[in-house]
């Protein structure tokens, strides 16, 4: 049996595919959200992302979920990429650690940047690009140059982020193969796997599964695969 096929018959056997739904950070209100959940969640628990991404929208009094799961904001209704990377500049990097954010995490503990400056550095790239609102993540995702310049900033090499990114601003089609799916891979298969499987394989298994779960996206596949696996125990 193939390893897509194994990893199909484990989910079916192991997580509720028939009632899964995303969570309530999939329906951000606008795209810097998502670029400081994707950002901040590297590494930690997402307690503490989730704080991050509240403490912004309380400081600046914005909202953080829209109102319909089932549409996207009007661009007018939502705070703009360049309108954030303005604010970030004028006040600085310190003030947004200390203040904004309240939040020290760097993207890595070894020759890593605050992930205050990597949200910066990732919005900058988003604004040069002309993506500026929800609607305009279609054209990150289809040009590969966006990637690569925000692969170059520190702690982003993996490209986990900008996956995770894209999934967060609506995209259907990634996999965020962080910790959390790759131990759920290896109770699945038997072994570790790598990081280029943790990416296809899921993908590859919502694909067998959707004849069974019309409603299954790899996206949606990832976020219930997370959510069963961080409510184990801690082995």
């Amino acid at each position: 049996m193939d390893k897509a096929r194994k990893l199909a018959e484990y989910c079916e056997r192991t997580l509720d595919l028939a009632g899964a739904g995303l969570g309530e950070e999939y329906f951000y209100q606008s795209l810097p959200l998502c670029v400081i959940d994707a950002v901040f969640s590297i590494g930690v628990r997402y307690e503490s992302t989730r704080a991050v991404v509240i403490r912004y929208c309380d400081y600046y009094g914005l909202p953080r979920i829209r109102p319909h799961a089932d549409a996207l904001p009007e661009p007018g209704e939502q705070e703009p990429v360049p309108a954030f990377v303005r604010k970030m500049e004028e006040a600085g990097d310190d003030f947004f650690t200390n203040e904004v954010f309240r939040n020290r995490q760097r993207t890595s503990s070894r020759n890593g940047i605050r992930k205050t400056e990597a949200v910066r550095r990732f919005a900058s790239v988003l604004q040069k690009h002309g993506i500026h609102c929800l609607q305009d993540v279609p054209r990150a995702i289809a040009d590969p140059e966006v990637e690569r310049e925000i692969r170059l900033i520190p702690g982003q090499r993996s490209g986990i982020s900008f996956r995770y990114f894209c999934m967060l601003a609506g995209s259907n089609d990634f996999i965020k193969p962080d910790r959390m799916i790759q131990r759920f891979l290896a109770a699945a298969l038997g072994e570790a796997p790598d990081l280029g499987e943790c990416q296809r394989l899921p993908q590859e298994a919502a694909r067998e599964l959707k004849g069974r779960y019309p409603h299954l996206t790899p996206r949606l596949l990832d976020y219930r695969i997370w959510s069963h696996t961080r409510s184990l125990p801690r082995t």
